[in-house]
């Protein structure tokens, strides 16, 4: 097939790699514009342009799409299909229809659940057993569209946002492949009940309140990691907690009960890797030698 890719992060990655070893024709790779990155704070092309660029790939950065002209050099293309994985950009009606086959999405849940732009954390965050991606034939609405196609997988006990994001990458791409090979495809409504949105991560959530649950202290360590990152003080310190599981121990919130546990509302959460201001990520084993925790964390 003639395929126009669209997509940014890392997450995206994987599929573009896919779909090329399978011997489809990448006529264009669509991504947004680099962005100001580092110390020099020199403009930086996302992970798909790069990846883009080292397999040979023509790419466009455009701002935007809603100008006729971006539009008509879109349907000059002459596209079978687009795939779109997490490309950031709003789809005017002319863009989705311009593909013979239209556009379809990659997207990290099992639709009509998690629809939006945090599907991974907000499923490790509100504990849901399993998640999974779908491939959605798009339309205007926030990810509204009729599903192609889905893979579901379990998520682990302790299991952080950065573990789901790669496998639900990998899986994503290796389902998009499969269904490029089958198109056109019936499709399957989205159910009208059961639906929730996934906000984008607000940095106002990423501090841990030691008065709430145990179970709710371990979702958010893990649904933020590995960003924004939960984060507590310790000692006049921000701190960011990584890993963790639950522990079979209980005391007052904040309480340090031995190594890197702490009593929470109700229960108690096992720090199992945290990064101090300025340093890398560590093990709390690590961390701790050298480094006396309070007796209570802020």
């Amino acid at each position: 097939m003639r395929v126009i890719f669209m997509g940014t992060p890392d997450f995206s990655v994987p599929a573009l790699k896919s779909i090329v070893d399978a011997g489809h024709q990448v006529v264009a790779v669509y991504s947004q514009p680099p962005r100001a990155a580092g110390r020099g704070q020199k403009p930086r092309p996302s992970p798909v342009h790069a990846a883009a660029e080292a397999l040979g790939l023509p790419v466009r950065t455009p701002q935007r799409l809603r100008d006729p002209v971006q539009q008509a050099e879109f349907a000059a293309l002459n596209a079978d299909v687009a795939v779109v994985v997490a490309y950031g950009l709003i789809l005017p009606q002319p863009v989705l229809d311009a593909p013979g086959l239209g556009c379809v999405n990659i997207h990290a849940s099992l639709l009509p659940r998690w629809r939006g732009a945090a599907p991974i954390h907000r499923a490790v965050m509100a504990g849901d057993a399993e998640t999974g991606v779908a491939i959605m034939q798009m339309e205007a609405g926030l990810d509204t569209g009729p599903v192609l196609a889905e893979a579901r997988c379990p998520i682990g006990p302790e299991e952080t946002t950065a573990d789901l994001h790669d496998r639900l990458a990998a899986m994503g791409a290796v389902l998009v492949v499969d269904t490029l090979s089958r198109l056109p495809l019936p499709a399957r409504v989205q159910a009208d009940v059961g639906v929730t949105y996934a906000a984008k991560i607000d940095k106002s959530e990423a501090r841990v309140d030691w008065s709430r649950s145990a179970v709710e202290i371990d979702r958010q360590i893990r649904g933020l990691s590995a960003f924004p990152g939960a984060w507590c003080d310790i000692a006049g310190e921000r701190v960011k907690l990584l890993r963790s599981r639950l522990a079979d121990a209980a005391g007052a919130p904040g309480q340090v009960l031995g190594g890197f546990t702490v009593a929470c509302g109700d229960g108690a959460v096992e720090v199992l890797e945290a990064q101090r201001a300025g340093k890398k990520p560590m093990a709390a084993g690590d961390l701790l030698r050298g480094w006396e925790l309070p007796e209570r964390l802020g």
